[in-house]
């Protein structure tokens, strides 16, 4: 008799907006950290041991089927943001894929490279080294005006673009206050100005559309555990086609090179050291990757595409508009963007009266409320297995959270 487990893996998982039943083992009561780390669903969870037991029962023989599968996965990573297969490379974190393009982006001394004050430091360290190596400059510009309708943030980036810049690099969405970045806009204007555009999209594929077509994106780098709802470890970067041929391939190991696995499968003669890089994203793919980690972000990508970007996007706005109205009445400021245009699925606020973030953290944790806190902002951020009206077990656990905290 088989086992619920091994019946389990046969069975097609269904996705459903505000249904955690994929989730048996999610322990807290309401769970709004989709933007931190997701929990890993069941069909996640079973892909994964299907692979160890594959494994398991064939050693090396298994590798070929799994091989295939990972191929199958470059096709559906690349149909969330709108780009071919082979533009798709799979990377072990967003960190690892903007650092391959900074090692491998063909710099002259004294390029400049144009961030944002505010981003989160896998979209800045890269740049940094970059710098440090290659002999470049890093120009910091802040991200005020481009929340709130004025239009400076834009006119501000266009300035620096007149006095030259080899790359942006720009967050989808910002970390702390869900801020949706004008990409096609950015992409516009580094396109006029000879610049190229590299996005750090790990707080938006999965929840927030984005389309590297529309959008003139170069390079966007992705990790597997936030909204995606994969495991740490796994990730993707795009490589648009045309900056394949400039790049240099610093970051190359022995899986780059065209027919690398050919000596293990074709009998003798078949070792060689000068066949060509590939001249596709997947160059950055230099050696064995997180097999078992790609085989749960597959399951979790088909439940993705089972209900729709578009779909979850709005389902977590639904839930956090009256979150946020509720919280702003209590005293709250919200750091949310007014222009619906420009939310990502993230809402962040900041409590009254100077009360302690972290306690209050403290206290919602203790409540069965997991959240986040990053750089003293309360961050709430719900996917597509979050009901509706979570949002008003979470407001009255934030009450008895600041209760507590004020009373001490």
């Amino acid at each position: 008799m088989r086992h619920t487990a091994e019946l389990d893996k046969d069975r097609t998982f269904t996705a459903r907006l505000g249904d955690r039943g994929l989730f048996p083992h999610l322990a807290p009561l309401v769970y709004v950290n989709h933007a931190g780390i997701s929990p890993p669903s069941r069909p996640v969870r079973l892909a994964m041991i299907a692979l160890l037991d594959d494994y398991a029962a064939q050693g090396a023989a298994a590798f070929p089927a799994w091989s295939a599968q990972r191929a199958r996965l470059r096709g559906k990573l690349g149909r969330l943001i709108g780009a071919p297969a082979d533009d798709i490379a799979l990377v072990q974190s967003t960190s690892h894929g903007l650092t391959n393009i900074a090692l491998c982006f063909p710099w002259r001394p004294r390029d400049r490279v144009i961030v944002f004050e505010g981003e989160f430091p896998a979209n800045v360290t890269p740049w940094q080294r970059a710098a440090a190596m290659f002999d470049l400059e890093v120009v910091f510009l802040p991200l005020g005006g481009f929340a709130d309708g004025s239009g400076t943030g834009l006119s501000r980036l266009e300035d620096e673009l007149r006095r030259g810049a080899r790359l942006v690099a720009v967050s989808a969405v910002q970390f702390q206050t869900g801020l949706r970045m004008p990409l096609a806009a950015i992409g516009a204007l580094c396109r006029a100005h000879g610049a190229e555009l590299c996005v750090d999209a790990v707080q938006a594929i999965g929840a927030t559309p984005v389309d590297v077509e529309a959008a003139g994106i170069d390079y966007l780098a992705c990790g597997g555990h936030k909204w995606l709802m994969g495991l740490e470890g796994t990730g993707f970067l795009y490589i648009r086609r045309e900056r394949l041929p400039s790049l240099r391939p610093a970051v190359a190991g022995w899986m780059s090179h065209e027919d690398a696995v050919s000596f293990l499968f074709h009998g003798p003669g078949n070792l060689r050291y000068d066949r060509p890089i590939r001249q596709r994203a997947a160059f950055v793919e230099g050696g064995n990757l997180n097999a078992a980690g790609f085989a749960g972000l597959e399951a979790a990508v088909d439940l993705i595409l089972q209900i729709g970007v578009e779909r979850i996007h709005e389902h977590a706005n639904r839930f956090l508009d009256p979150l946020e109205e509720a919280l702003r009445e209590r005293g709250w400021e919200s750091l949310r963007p007014a222009d619906p245009s420009s939310r990502g699925c993230a809402l962040g606020v900041r409590p009254p009266g100077g009360a302690s973030v972290v306690e209050i953290y403290r206290e919602l944790t203790q409540l069965g409320i997991a959240c986040a806190i990053p750089d003293g902002v309360l961050r709430f951020s719900p996917h597509w297995p979050n009901a509706l009206d979570e949002w008003e077990q979470v407001l009255l656990s934030t009450d008895e959270a600041l209760a507590r905290v004020t009373r001490a």
